[in-house]
């Protein structure tokens, strides 16, 4: 390293906990000081400040002894950006107003927006925890995603600092529990720390979190993610101060800290009873929709004054674009909004590269995601009305009102947005490209850095954990990706359907390269021929495959692709027939609505019901609203008994512009019908009236096309992309689940999407099917299961449903088939010393064994999460780690205590280990919180 980058590097170190009113009181770097810290000559070091200054570097104090700065430090302290150029002052106050010198002595939580209305009550909790002596109280900040969890908690330790409680050099550990939740024992060790030997892979000892925090701030986000035993840790640390190493027995080590924890989860249903108890303040941050409107406005104007600072550009912004981009927000809130910010930025920064000095963001320039925010926006008339009286037509926000509130920001992307468009832009232009060409090739990019991005954050942890059942974390990432491209180039979302059936066709075709298997392909031509776009698409996906695997895909290969790509398009089509079922009565349309969402599954369909007391008027209102609010494109279907509400249609259409078709005489088993085409038969609104207004109900059916179908031979059918590695993974499972069901004979038949209409047409001339499992749904007139589903543990009863509604007899041997493999797969993970294959049947006798002397029907969740916790205390037995528990043995419940002692015998006498008392108190605190 050079020696200019030596001092710089330095300076930037050292002033990293530098606080306004340090530098106000005289706080600096001299040549002298620099000198001596890095044994350093002082003229060489004076002739290298001063080459820092002319680039910028660094700001000069003028006096005795003269002083440097680094210039970001400043900037950050300051909130706005310096005037380019060498910067020499007599007096730093000079930069000041006193503003300024006011805000330097404010309290840091009074920099948040909401600190005098819609936060108040938090920030007195926060401040009243930080107080509290001698070192504070443990919190639990509570609130969805993307509310301001991890910078609340950031404010409270600048708060700690600010009032003295804390050293100015005190550390602020930040740790999110979720990047090992899959990994108990990976998870606890990088909060403790481990011994060398401890666990496989242990190789060395190290540090952990808690020892880092020592004197300072522990944040532990998404806390809701340590496992049973990591609460009972992080409790035990919290009453004592003590703790020990994963692989040590004594607990003889210490460690002062204040833990702040975060979770979107209720604490009562999410953590234990135990450890909630030893968090005495609970702080729950109200979500973006329940912010007052000017705080809604404060932080679009703090949001863009952010990206105005990044380009050094002011941002000139219409009012419509502001409703739009307020209304826009959903389930991500503030971190949500953020992510729509920057890229309408991003888009208004690529229209000015060249010609303007400042960006426009107008309504028209919106991309239509946000500009729907508007008209969501436009049925909250009184938070319109707030809105349009805080601001006239336009804002201009300027860089100087930028702030910085954390250093660090889990919805800050960790690319520079700005720099990737002026690269990206250059590069075109050399290459001769046409401005048209380079904003939307830009866009394109845009869009999928920042859906990439922020997807991540978005999706559903127990969404990822099945799927990680089936591939690894690498191969999901990538899934993420090629999702988040898709999504832009076909301007839609798709749901975590995608990921389930590319992931395992990605894992699939993988495992056929890796054993130099190959696949038969037909009827190419046709397919680039009907499916150009998801083509094209597919052609972007195999480049990436190739970059990131360093394989090379076989061109045929994107014909599956393709073809993936356009069966998930084709199932999570949203345009289809919304059903409205309206009766007069107070509860007869919402009771038929029940039955057919609970035999049929969530359909679009809604009920109102029509009290007699209520005028004809007021119910078409109603109505109108409903169908404004369900239509998907292809009108809506008014199911309804009688009187003036069979004439309604025509004026719902004319007053909305959506087709409407009325049935009258309505019944249950016509809803149920109506939803069953609805849904699963794609049929558009002509279609599924005619073939309902003459329905006579269900039950009158030929006996000869029934004994047609008992003389076939029963199947199901398994379906992925190929038909080949993940339908056959499928069929395994199906097959164990069936053969555990019934001794009769079920085929159970993979097959791809390839021509699966000519496949299943085939099928069904020779089998009677009787249901579909797998990535699509093929539209045939039996019932589906999704992965999803299946892995869920609502598929292994609705398979049971399904042979016992075909009349084949039913001779159960095991309870979950899906449990037992799933959690003998998880427990590989875990157990070094045991073997999961030989332990996973007393395991599953042992939670029998609950269920019954309980009388209760455990969740498959609990049962896996049971079966893993009491795995790991076995082990724990075995190699002589097991845990002592640190509540209150009185408040164990003694009845759930006996059933688990008489349950847990079985383990004694299958596998001669005896679990100690302290560790079945542990099993009795699990069933506290179920």
């Amino acid at each position: 390293m050079k020696r200019i980058e030596k001092i710089y590097n330095y300076m930037v170190d050292q002033s990293k906990e530098f606080l306004l009113k340090d530098i106000l009181a005289g706080k600096g770097f001299s040549a002298a000081s620099i000198s001596e810290g890095l044994s350093m000559m002082r003229n060489n070091v004076s002739l290298e400040l001063n080459n820092l200054l002319r680039a910028d570097k660094v700001i000069k104090i003028k006096g005795r002894p003269v002083l440097f700065l680094d210039r970001e430090t400043v900037e950050k302290l300051l909130e706005y950006k310096l005037e380019p150029g060498p910067l020499e002052l007599e007096d730093f106050n000079e930069l000041m107003t006193n503003e300024d010198i006011e805000d330097a002595e404010k309290s840091p939580f009074d920099s948040l927006i909401g600190y005098n209305t819609s936060l108040r009550t938090h920030i007195e909790q926060a401040k009243a925890a930080v107080l509290y002596p001698p070192n504070g109280l443990n919190t639990l900040i509570v609130g969805p995603t993307g509310v301001g969890k991890t910078l609340f908690a950031n404010m409270m330790y600048k708060y700690a600092i600010y009032a003295k409680k804390l050293d100015p050099k005190a550390p602020f550990v930040l740790f999110n529990c979720s990047d090992y939740y899959n990994n108990p024992q990976l998870l606890l060790s990088h909060i403790f720390g481990h011994v060398k030997g401890a666990f496989t892979g242990a190789d060395v000892e190290k540090e952990g979190l808690v020892a880092k925090a020592n004197g300072g701030i522990l944040f532990l986000d998404e806390i809701h993610r340590l496992p049973p035993e990591g609460q009972e840790m992080v409790f035990y640390f919290i009453d004592t101060g003590t703790y020990n190493k994963l692989g040590e027995t004594e607990r003889n080590r210490k460690s002062i800290v204040l833990i702040i924890g975060a979770t979107t989860e209720d604490p009562a249903s999410s953590l234990l009873k135990t450890f909630v108890r030893r968090i005495p303040i609970v702080i729950n941050l109200p979500s973006f929709s329940e912010r007052p409107s000017k705080d809604k406005l404060d932080i679009v104007k703090f949001l863009l004054a952010n990206e105005a600072h990044r380009v050094n550009k002011a941002i000139k912004i219409d009012a419509e674009a502001i409703k739009a981009i307020i209304g826009s927000v959903s389930y991500g809130n503030i971190g949500q909004m953020k992510s729509n910010i920057q890229l309408v930025c991003a888009n208004g920064y690529l229209n000015c590269i060249n010609n303007k000095d400042y960006i426009e963001i107008d309504f028209k320039s919106l991309p239509s995601d946000i500009k729907k925010g508007l008209f969501s926006l436009s049925s909250k008339k009184l938070e319109m009305e707030e809105l349009s009286q805080l601001f006239e037509n336009q804002i201009i926000v300027m860089p100087q009102g930028y702030k910085l509130l954390a250093e660090e920001d889990p919805y800050e992307p960790t690319f520079n947005l700005y720099k990737i468009i002026e690269d990206k832009a250059a590069i075109l232009k050399d290459e001769g490209a046409d401005d048209k060409y380079i904003k939307n090739f830009i866009t394109t990019d845009i869009n999928i850095h920042l859906k990439c991005f922020y997807k991540k954050s978005k999706n559903s942890a127990q969404d990822r954990e099945k799927i990680l059942k089936l591939v690894n974390e690498d191969t999901l990432e990538f899934a993420e990706e090629v999702r988040a491209l898709v999504e832009v180039e076909l301007k839609r979302n798709f749901n975590e359907r995608f990921l389930y059936a590319f992931s395992l066709h990605l894992s699939a075709f993988l495992k056929r390269v890796e054993y130099g298997r190959s696949l038969q392909y037909t009827n190419i031509k046709n397919t680039i021929d009907d499916k150009p776009e998801e083509f094209n698409i597919s052609l972007k996906i195999k480049n990436l495959i190739e970059k990131k695997y360093n394989i090379k895909v076989p061109d045929m290969e994107v014909i599956y692709l393709t073809l993936l790509i356009s069966s998930i398009q084709e199932e999570q089509n949203n345009e289809r027939v919304a059903i409205i079922v309206v009766l007069h009565g107070s509860s007869s349309a919402s009771s038929m609505v029940n039955v057919a969402r609970k035999l049929l599954g969530e359909g679009v369909v809604e009920g109102i019901d029509m009290p007699l007391d209520v005028s004809p008027q007021k119910v078409l209102m109603d109505i109108i609203e409903k169908v404004n609010e369900l239509d998907m494109g292809r009108g809506v279907l008014l199911l309804v008994d009688m009187g003036s509400l069979t004439s309604f249609d025509n004026i719902i259409t004319k007053k909305t512009g959506i087709s409407v078709k009325t049935i009258d005489m309505v019944s249950t088993a016509l809803v149920l019908e109506a939803v069953r085409k609805a849904n699963m038969l794609d049929m558009n609104l002509d279609t599924l009236y005619d073939s309902l207004k003459d329905f006579k109900g269900y039950g009158l059916y030929s006996k000869d096309s029934q004994s047609v179908l008992v003389q076939r031979s029963a199947a199901i059918i398994t379906i992925c992309s190929t038909g080949e590695g993940t339908a056959k993974k499928l069929k395994e499972l199906v097959h164990n689940i069936i053969t555990n069901i019934t001794r009769e004979e079920v085929f159970i038949i993979p097959i791809g999407i390839v021509n699966i209409k000519a496949e299943l047409e085939d099928l069904m001339n020779h089998y009677n099917i009787l249901a579909a499992v797998g990535v699509m749904n093929p539209r045939i007139a039996v019932p589906f299961i999704s992965i999803e589903s299946l892995m869920g543990g609502d598929g292994e009863r609705r398979l049971m449903s399904i042979i016992k509604k075909n009349n084949i007899p039913i001779d159960k041997k095991e309870e979950n088939i899906v449990v037992k493999q799933l959690c003998e797969d998880s427990l590989n993970e875990f157990l070094t010393f045991l073997n999961p294959h030989k332990i996973i049947s007393v395991l599953i006798n042992f939670v029998s064994a609950l269920e019954k002397e309980m009388s209760s029907k455990f969740s498959n969740s609990f049962k896996i999460k049971l079966m893993l916790h009491v795995g790991c205390a076995l082990e724990r037995v075995i190699v002589m780690e097991t845990l002592t528990y640190s509540g209150d043995p009185g408040t164990i419940d003694t009845k759930v205590l006996r059933y688990i002692q008489e349950a847990a015998i079985k383990f004694k006498e299958t596998l001669k280990i005896t679990l100690t008392e302290d560790e079945l108190y542990y099993i009795c605190d699990i069933f506290a919180k179920y």
